[in-house]
């Protein structure tokens, strides 16, 4: 079990939920990791209108609680995966009507940590611990660690979770693959081999299917949660990165950095079938609940494309924060 030290914070966290209200209709979060900062977006009025510093060292990630109040970005440092840099060893909790920080997770060492995901079932929070090669299991109502997953692999990045709440994948970036987890007995059951390098992850809504991109060529690995092995492999216009798939199941939103373009994947004939034009270096993508529009981070551009998925046209570009990335949806 990790070191972990709590302070005053942690009371903050609980009292806060007393008065925080979750926001109305919800908005979209941005980590913007070029300023340091958490982004709050109002998708309505389609525009940025808040911005919360992380005191210093930038989270590249963030996921906001069931009910809409709370986000919670781990401080991963200020480099990039498999690079040389800071190492982040916090995670905070931005309470997102007041704005302000009210929680902070000291991981007592550096350890990059990265991608945040609310287990579906049990309502814990997982979080990708990157030098320990782990997911390290965390009851975010107290900030207290519960437990840690092994991962078996180095620079396990990012990280996916079964609707069922059963398994966890994730996207082993330099090793290029894919360890499959037990969430329940906390054990690695398998590793995948992708690629020489693979990035992000995502599952499909029904658990059948589990997408990672490979980034030596432009193609997306289709793995059957069934057998824990590649089935099939989808062809993009470049590589590929951060995907989502919409909430009907029907298809996957593929962010294609290099090509400055996001792929629109029919799942029924796993192709794609549509490509939309985005600014310079779409990054990750989030699909609201309603199904209604789809959100892209572009990274060097600082702008979040806001993407009908009616007629899949982009409605309108927010101006984010610089170098922004990772994307969480707050509210329902």
């Amino acid at each position: 079990m990790k070191a972990l030290r709590h302070t005053a914070l942690a009371l903050s966290l609980l009292s806060s939920a007393a008065f925080s209200a979750p926001p109305e209709g919800g908005v979209l979060l941005v980590a913007n990791k070029g300023d340091q900062t958490l982004g709050i977006i109002d998708p309505a009025a389609g525009k940025q209108v808040a911005t919360v510093a992380e005191n210093g060292i930038t989270g590249h990630e963030v996921i906001a609680s069931p009910d809409g109040k709370f986000a919670y970005v781990p401080i991963y440092g200020n480099s990039g995966v498999g690079k040389p840099g800071t190492d982040g060893k916090n995670m905070i909790v931005v309470d997102i009507a007041t704005r302000k920080i009210v929680g902070n997770l000291d991981f007592g060492k550096g350890l990059r940590p990265h991608c945040p995901i609310i287990g579906p079932k049990d309502g814990l929070l997982y979080v990708t611990t990157e030098n320990e090669n782990t997911i390290s299991v965390i009851d975010p109502k107290t900030l207290k660690i519960v437990g840690t997953i092994p991962t078996g692999q180095k620079e396990s990045h990012m990280l996916a979770l079964s609707n069922n709440g059963k398994r966890g994948y994730t996207a082993n970036v330099g090793p290029g693959t894919v360890s499959v987890l037990d969430t329940i007995s906390r054990k690695l059951i398998t590793t995948i081999p992708i690629s020489t390098n693979t990035q992000r992850i995502s599952i499909s809504v029904d658990d059948k299917y589990v997408f990672t991109a490979d980034q030596t060529t432009p193609r997306l690995a289709v793995i059957d949660t069934a057998t824990n092995k590649v089935t099939k492999w989808i062809t993009l216009p470049e590589s590929g990165y951060g995907t989502a798939p919409t909430p009907d199941g029907k298809f996957l939103v593929v962010a294609v950095p290099k090509a400055n373009q996001v792929a629109i994947v029919d799942l029924a004939q796993m192709k794609v079938t549509k490509t939309i034009d985005l600014p310079s270096i779409p990054q990750m993508a989030v699909v609201r609940p309603d199904g209604k529009y789809a959100y892209v981070s572009c990274d060097v551009s600082g702008k979040v494309a806001a993407i009908r998925t009616s007629d899949w046209k982009v409605e309108k570009l927010i101006d984010a924060g610089k170098s922004a990335d990772g994307l969480a949806w707050a509210g329902r």
